[in-house]
């Protein structure tokens, strides 16, 4: 939990880009913050009942969130 905060950066800096037309980084800080939250997860420090869970970061909650080196 004390390193969550780099998810919430992550997610502030993807919607910088996607407000300014900059999809291709858009599309790397998803898929970066898709890593985060699982390294987070892995080290028993993330929160799998909210927002940050893997399935939030993964698009399962109705986002096109592209993964490492393809769209899902």
């Amino acid at each position: 939990m004390q390193n969550e905060w780099i998810l919430d950066v992550l997610s502030d800096l993807k919607g910088f880009a996607d407000q300014n037309g900059m999809s291709a980084l858009a599309d790397k800080l998803a898929d970066t913050r898709l890593v985060a939250t699982l390294d987070l997860a892995r080290q028993g420090k993330g929160t799998p009942a909210d927002d940050r869970s893997p399935a939030f970061a993964a698009g399962q909650n109705g986002q096109d969130v592209a993964c490492i080196g393809r769209r899902v």
